[in-house]
This record gives C-alpha cells, sequence and structure tokens, in this order.
C-alpha cells in the first residue's frame, strides 16, 4: 500500500481511539489490553512505520512520527488501565480537552498530514 493510504489509514485509525477509550471508560470493559495497547509497532500503522526501508527511517517526519506515535500508545494505555480498574474519573480526565492524550493525537495528526503532503 502506497504512502499516502497508509498515513491517511492511520488518521483515521488513531481518531477512534478516543471511542474506544470513552467505550472502556464507561462500561470498565474493552477487546484490548492496556499491553497490546501500549505497545506502538502493534496496530496496523505501527507495523507498517517500523516496516519501511532504513531511507525512510533516517527521514526527520519518521522519527518524529514514531516517537509521537509512541508516546500516544503510552497515553492511551494509561487511560485504558485506569477505565479498566475502576477509576473512570482519572480516565476521564486523560479525554478531556488539553490532556497529554487530546494533545498527543492532534499533534500526531498534524505531524502525519505534514508528512502526507511532503510525500
Amino acid at each position: 500500500m502506497a504512502k499516502s493510504d497508509e498515513i491517511q489509514k492511520a488518521i483515521a485509525a488513531h481518531g477512534m481511539w478516543k471511542v474506544r477509550l470513552r467505550s472502556a471508560i464507561d462500561t470498565g470493559k474493552s477487546e484490548w489490553t492496556t499491553g497490546q495497547v501500549k505497545v506502538d509497532n502493534l496496530c496496523d500503522f505501527g507495523k507498517w512505520l517500523h516496516s519501511l526501508p532504513d531511507y525512510e527511517k533516517k527521514a526527520e517526519n519518521w522519527g518524529k512520527i514514531r516517537e509521537m506515535h509512541a508516546k500516544f500508545h503510552e497515553e492511551a494505555a494509561k487511560i485504558l488501565d485506569s477505565a479498566l480498574t475502576g477509576k473512570k474519573e482519572t480516565a476521564a480526565r486523560g479525554l478531556e480537552i488539553g490532556s497529554d492524550f487530546t494533545k498527543l493525537s492532534s499533534s500526531l495528526t498534524v505531524a502525519m498530514m505534514s508528512w502526507l503532503k511532503a510525500s
């Protein structure tokens, strides 16, 4: 699949995490474990990102996006952990505007859009 398709698909997929996390907060359940969510190379985008050839990995966009993507997964895992362990208020705060998760999500989307335009 072309880089532009992978990036567009990733933007949509990562945008869905807010919905998934909200559902986990509301129900206390998730089809994913915290350990699965925390790792940045298990999602389709992460698998693709880490599989790129070395010359792609040397690009500034790649390093910046890989780091942001990893932080996004770490933050999503924190929220999921709170949701699954009954800490609904803590988890809900993690989704509020201005939270680390929303900042990372927004920054990651902007960076991916920038990478898409540069492709």
